[in-house]
């Protein structure tokens, strides 16, 4: 019979394992990026400004308090932002996923595809932090499932090895 851990518990190692899985995005997505043909990756930055959605978010941020932001603290901002919702990401697919574990089914790419479709797919248009999803090109989309899939795939073996070493 398994364990039930705290909350508390599975809240650390959530946080960890989101940590762990936005890395493994980044790297994955990063990878993909440099490797995608020049018309469309041309064609992506035309379509988000130049800017992701974490410093569009960034820029808002700062809006929202009456400032503004130069390139530099924009791109610092929007990438705390990323991590900030990497690490809730984690912490929210430890917590909810052990209490409901149909979250954790396929080893974390359910997860990953789900955040993938409701955030990237739809909460981020919808936000006004980019343009809609048919403004960009499919391998765009194609590289934002895939990362996300590794993102839940690294966050749920992470959690695993977590629970083990415990």
């Amino acid at each position: 019979m398994r364990k039930r851990t705290s909350f508390t518990a599975d809240l650390i190692k959530g946080t960890v394992a989101g940590a762990v899985a936005t890395l493994v995005l980044d790297q994955v997505t990063n990878f993909m990026y440099q490797r995608e043909n020049s018309r469309d990756r041309q064609a992506e930055d035309r379509a988000r400004h130049g800017r992701t959605a974490y410093e569009t978010a960034a820029e808002k941020l700062a809006a929202a308090f009456g400032r503004e932001l130069d390139e530099q603290q924009r791109k610092r901002l929007g990438a705390i932002v990323h991590w900030a919702l990497g690490i809730s990401a984690g912490a929210a697919y430890a917590t909810y996923g052990r209490r409901h574990p149909s979250l954790r089914r396929a080893w974390g790419a359910a997860f990953g595809t789900a955040f993938w479709a409701s955030v990237d797919e739809g909460l981020v248009s919808l936000a006004g932090l980019t343009p809609p999803p048919n403004a960009f090109p499919a391998v765009t989309h194609l590289r934002g499932l895939v990362g996300h899939v590794a993102f839940g795939v690294a966050a749920d073996r992470t959690l695993r090895l977590l629970d083990a070493a415990a």
